[in-house]
């Protein structure tokens, strides 16, 4: 009788260290932070408006994810972009990073347009082209206003 209880409670103990570790495992990988992850190479960015981008949100180019935000901080009155570009991603130095929105309202990310000359940007290097995010709040109140 004793060692069925013991079989029990070892039993639920182990289902119970599976289930946290998977509740962590997809909380880490839902809240888009790589914490064993960090290959790739850092480029960054400065936008007069990042309306709403925070670190983790996805780099693409062409509807393909190839980074990451990692930081986003002030420098001189703008938003310094720090991104992760994953190992074998080549940008050209006439490269254009665009913020963007999946859907209406929806994640905001990075869109990066290629270019057409041979330079290449270096790691630690700039992205010199940018595009802020789209404000639709000023847009909805200039069309309310009949300033539009």
């Amino acid at each position: 009788m004793k060692t069925k209880q013991l079989y029990l409670e070892f039993s639920v103990g182990l289902f119970m260290a599976i289930g946290l570790a998977a509740i962590g495992y997809l909380s880490v990988k839902l809240a888009k932070k790589d914490f064993f992850d960090t290959s790739g190479y850092q480029v960054y960015a400065l936008f007069s408006n990042v309306g709403g981008l925070s670190g983790g949100a996805p780099v693409e180019i062409a509807g393909v994810q190839i980074g990451r935000v990692k930081t986003i901080t002030l420098d001189d009155y703008d938003a310094k972009v720090l991104m992760i570009m994953d190992e074998g991603v080549e940008l050209q130095e006439d490269a254009i990073a665009s913020i963007k929105t999946k859907g209406l309202f929806g994640e905001k990310f990075v869109e990066i347009v290629p270019g057409g000359v041979e330079d290449i940007i270096q790691p630690g290097g700039k992205i010199l082209e940018t595009e802020p995010a789209m404000d639709f709040e000023g847009l909805i109140s200039k069309f309310v206003h009949g300033k539009f």
